[in-house]
């Protein structure tokens, strides 16, 4: 088989928008690994893979994807590679795929500050040119009851150090991370969060239960209660309201998502909100979400 060549470690992750994009595993797993929230790499124990392993291996994506605009870097934050590791391999795939739209990673924001200013922007020359960046919450009382190992401050430096060097980024915030007691304040920081430094792509994701409730309720570092749908609406209803940005691209589509949104803000902002809205006098009070579905 084409793809044995690879050698993919499973799981991969990637976001929706590199649904047609050739996927490198430039890391395995995650560097942080140790939010309460995320379970996506806790099978695996985070590696940082050799050129000499990855070249082979972009020549064949190359031959397999031909034609392809976009190549997706993974694990869960390959942008935790030096710059001087990143580089070779941004050429490589440059010089085996010829012509790209763009080459993008899942980043953490101290992995944007731990580079210089002339590395960010050698880097997207290189065509480096898209960040995704799961910041989840602006509230800092969240960031540490989840062990996100950032903070509103570190969150926007690095997110505005991406900006300064042309590098896009697009934010993903979880709907009911705090639950009913942290909602509000999760809300309102994270609108304040997204208005200072204005993303090109935004999404909102809700809080999933993979192993259930209990799980999650061990790993969060303080009292959290589950919220229903209606109360998922009001959370994200408040987020949206909240918002002050041009021509942000917002999308609320995931599987995990109890109504699907999608829209340009400020444009279409008093449209999600009449959908939501619609949806809280529609959904029974005391619904809670369904079958859990992995971030």
């Amino acid at each position: 088989m084409l793809f044995s060549a690879l050698k993919y470690d499973e799981p991969v992750f990637r976001p929706p928008g590199e649904a047609r994009s050739a996927i490198l595993q430039a890391t395995l797993g995650c560097s942080w690994n140790k939010c309460a929230f995320c379970e996506m790499y806790t099978s695996k124990k985070f590696k940082i893979r050799s050129f000499d392993e990855l070249k082979p291996e972009i020549e064949t994506l190359s031959k397999v994807y031909k034609g392809v605009k976009k190549v997706f870097l993974a694990d869960g934050n390959a942008f935790v590679l030096s710059a001087g590791k990143l580089i070779p391999i941004v050429s490589e795939i440059n010089n085996q795929f010829g012509k790209l739209q763009r080459i993008s990673s899942y980043a953490l924001p101290k992995d944007i500050l731990n580079k210089s200013e002339s590395e960010l922007k050698e880097l997207k020359s290189l065509g480096l040119k898209l960040l995704y960046i799961g910041i989840e919450t602006g509230d800092n009382d969240l960031l540490k009851l989840i062990n996100k190992g950032e903070t509103f401050n570190s969150t926007i430096d690095g997110i505005l150090k991406a900006h300064e060097a042309g590098i896009d980024t697009s934010i993903m915030i979880i709907n009911g991370l705090g639950g009913k007691k942290y909602s509000k304040q999760h809300a309102l920081k994270s609108a304040e969060i997204i208005n200072q430094v204005s993303p090109k792509f935004l999404s909102t994701l809700t809080l999933s239960l993979p192993y259930g409730l209990d799980h999650f309720q061990n790993r969060f570092k303080g009292e959290y209660q589950q919220q229903t749908i209606v109360e998922l609406f009001e959370e994200l209803k408040l987020f949206i309201e909240h918002m002050n940005v041009e021509n942000t691209i917002y999308r609320s589509n995931h599987v995990s998502n109890n109504l699907p949104l999608q829209g340009t803000l400020s444009k279409d902002k008093d449209q999600l909100i009449e959908s939501l809205l619609f949806a809280i006098e529609n959904t029974p009070a005391n619904k809670y979400p369904s079958a859990p579905a992995f971030l």
